[in-house]
């Protein structure tokens, strides 16, 4: 059984039709979501999960009426919560045995570790759990056995890769990145662009944040970060390549030099099946590559002049402690300025790499320490976004 965190975002609901598709191996426990009540309740109808959570009270209200709305008979409602525990308790049942951990932001920590406390499979497609936990999360997934699988398009090709072989022989893990929108926009343009053109991502169709994220690079630092915890590597043992093809996800190089790729086309309903099914493989609903079509694929180093933020995330990593918490949250607050046409494109690097400066350093303990640790990140953040005090941008 299945529980779902993030169920109508892009990989919940690609998770969903990977469930639809498979209903004979597959049901739905709970459907967590935030405020798309009205995706949710489609769900609902959909799938009859037991347990359904959403973020506020006044969400829950919503849900309710349009439950009542669709004619759905009461009897055959699940149960409806909201709020943090609630997330928790949709993980944490006895019938859960696999959880798709897909909430943007912090808000997915603290289920996502339970679940992994619990000896659980997981599923992750949420960043901010090992950005701003790593330690701790990977700590309680040895300690507990659980079955941590990667969701990311390029972590979960690593994870393919390193079947292949004897892990001590690798020497180096290789994450592609696509380039974002202006991987070939000269510096002195950078400065103006605005979040319309920073949001039109020439290959993946994201939430807004990891838009932004992705035409700064920060999202690959993020996933530098993922990775280094995920597969126990060193930060200088992780490479960035730029691959606009964005064909292939992820190599691995051994010590003899020899190279193994992961490559498959452009959907998430892949990565979503194999970190379900692993460490089986069954036929996916996604296109094959038709290698009778003339192709071309380009590898390019990144430029960290242009893109700071990337290198901030390995120096974040090579820190360690609170750094990285601070830099994901600090990024959040720095994107949503821009998003909002109060601080320019290149202010987002500004805002983080000050609002690092500021912060002191420590090592969370528990998963209080990291929230508390995120919630002064922010404030910290806020106040650097109100000192610069940017004209708008527009959009």
């Amino acid at each position: 059984m299945l529980t779902v965190l993030g169920s109508t975002g892009s990989i919940g609901t690609n998770t969903l039709d990977v469930v639809r598709r498979n209903l004979h191996r597959y049901g739905v426990h709970a459907l967590v979501a935030g405020q798309n009540v009205d995706t949710l309740a489609a769900q609902i109808l959909e799938f009859r999960p037991r347990l359904a959570v959403v973020a506020t009270s006044d969400g829950l209200a919503r849900l309710s009426s349009r439950l009542t709305a669709s004619g759905l008979a009461r009897s055959a409602w699940p149960e409806l919560l909201w709020g943090d525990a609630a997330r928790v308790q949709a993980v944490t049942a006895a019938e859960v045995d696999t959880v798709i951990s897909a909430i943007v932001g912090v808000a997915g920590l603290e289920a996502t570790y339970e679940a992994v406390r619990l000896g659980k499979r997981v599923g992750l497609a949420n960043k901010e759990v090992l950005v701003s936990g790593g330690k701790l999360v990977m700590d309680a997934v040895r300690e507990h056995g659980a079955l941590l699988v990667p969701v990311d398009s390029e972590h979960n090709g690593a994870h393919q890769c390193l079947r292949a072989g004897n892990r001590q022989e690798v020497t180096k893990l290789i994450l592609t990145a696509s380039g974002g929108p202006f991987r070939n926009t000269p510096k002195e343009a950078l400065a103006s662009v605005t979040p319309r053109q920073a949001l039109n991502h020439p290959t993946w169709r994201m939430g807004n944040r990891i838009t932004i994220d992705c035409a700064t690079l920060m999202n690959k630092g993020f996933e530098v970060i993922e990775a280094c915890w995920l597969f126990d590597f060193s930060p200088s043992q992780v490479e960035v390549v730029i691959h606009p093809q964005s064909s292939v996800h992820a190599m691995i190089e051994y010590s003899d030099g020899s190279v193994l790729a992961q490559i498959c086309a452009t959907d998430m309903r892949m990565p979503i099946q194999y970190a379900l099914t692993y460490p089986d493989r069954f036929e996916a609903p996604v296109p094959k590559l038709n290698w009778a079509e003339a192709r071309k694929w380009e590898f390019l180093p990144p430029d960290f002049d242009r893109f700071p933020l990337l290198k901030l995330a390995y120096q974040c990593q090579e820190t360690g402690g609170s750094a990285t918490c601070t830099l994901n949250a600090a990024d959040e607050i720095a994107v949503e300025a821009f998003l909002l046409g109060k601080i320019g494109f290149l202010s987002i690097y500004e805002i983080v790499s000050e609002t690092l400066s500021k912060m002191p350093s420590s090592t969370p303990h528990t998963v209080g320490d990291i929230l508390e640790i995120d919630r002064e990140s922010r404030a910290m953040a806020r106040e650097m976004v109100t000192a610069r005090a940017a004209g708008p941008v527009t959009a």
